[in-house]
This record gives structure tokens, C-alpha cells and sequence, in this order.
């Protein structure tokens, strides 16, 4: 059994208590996990051809209000 296997299986077993603790627990790690990735790829100048693309269409007009 894989080691992902492992946890479904761990996961299933909890009570809805733990269920929803667990729940909030990775929501929160998922996220800090997620900004760190963005945050190490603006660093690395992997988003700068998105941003460029970003800013010519919001100088060129294509941009509206949310």
C-alpha cells in the first residue's frame, strides 16, 4: 500500500470532529503552499511574461472594472 493509500484510508477512519480539524489544517497548509510557490516563481522571473502580457492588455484598453 502506497503511502498516499495510507492516508485515504486514515482519512476515512476519522471522526467528523477530526474530519473537520483536518479539513481546516490542510486548507490553511495548502494555501501557505501555494503563496510560497507563486512567491519562489515571481522570484525566479517565471511570471514575467504573464505580467507583461497582463499590463499591455490594461494599457491597451482591454482591461474593465470587476
Amino acid at each position: 500500500m502506497t503511502e498516499v493509500e495510507q492516508l485515504e484510508k486514515k482519512v476515512q477512519g476519522l471522526s467528523a470532529g477530526d474530519l473537520a480539524e483536518f479539513r481546516a489544517w490542510f486548507i490553511a497548509f495548502d494555501s501557505r503552499v501555494w503563496d510560497e510557490q507563486i512567491e519562489s516563481d515571481l522570484k525566479a522571473g517565471k511570471l514575467d511574461g504573464l505580467i507583461a502580457e497582463a499590463l499591455a492588455e490594461y494599457k491597451a484598453g482591454k482591461a474593465r472594472e470587476l
